[in-house]
């Protein structure tokens, strides 16, 4: 199913999915999301302004989306192999926020603190494993900018990959500016789909 229709379903059905939220310490709230019909997990932060939802992709969602784009097999599969999530940041505040994903970490069940898998990274992978050209650019413009700067009501989607393996929950720490000012806050609980 490609990524839009996924986002579609997700919206759809808002209303009729089970929820729970849970406020840290920070003052951030955190929204667990299921779709009842297809059972796809989303969570979402809201602290000051700043909105992050994590929405699965299965693997065949991930494999099925790049096979329409160009990608062969072995090379979707590739990509499929990893946890994919879309990510999605809004801009809520009156004041610009941004953010570089080269700064998010997540921290697995073993205790140890990753970096994201970045489009930069796989661009470079692709090359080195001989994916066409059209393919590689299809493939950047489904990924989540490396670094955005966000103006009030403005937002961003794409795809990102968390090297672990299918139905593993990791907690995911988002750094981000409001105006001068940094926070940190974590999603705890992520699950990838399987």
């Amino acid at each position: 199913m490609a990524l839009g229709k996924l986002q579609l379903i997700t919206i759809a059905v808002l209303g009729l999915v089970s929820t729970s939220t849970i406020a840290d310490d920070g003052g951030s709230k955190i929204q667990h999301l299921v779709d009842p019909v297809t059972s796809i997990e989303s969570w979402v932060l809201h602290d000051k302004g700043f909105e992050v939802e994590l929405i699965q992709i299965s693997p065949d969602q991930a494999r099925g989306f790049f096979l329409a784009r160009g990608f062969d097999r072995k090379n979707a599969d590739f990509y499929a192999e990893s946890c994919v999530l879309a990510l999605r940041v809004r801009n809520k505040s009156p004041e610009t926020i941004s953010y570089d994903l080269a700064n998010w970490r997540y921290m697995t069940a073993d205790g140890v603190n990753r970096k994201l898998k970045l489009k930069d990274k796989w661009l470079h992978e692709w090359q080195q494993r001989g994916v066409s050209k059209s393919a590689q650019i299809a493939f950047e413009w489904s990924q989540h900018p490396l670094a955005q700067t966000l103006d009030p009501k403005d937002w961003n989607q794409g795809m990102t990959t968390y090297q672990i393996a299918h139905g593993s929950v990791f907690d995911l720490t988002v750094k981000w500016n409001r105006g001068d000012k940094q926070y940190v806050d974590t999603i705890k609980g992520v699950r990838c789909a399987d």
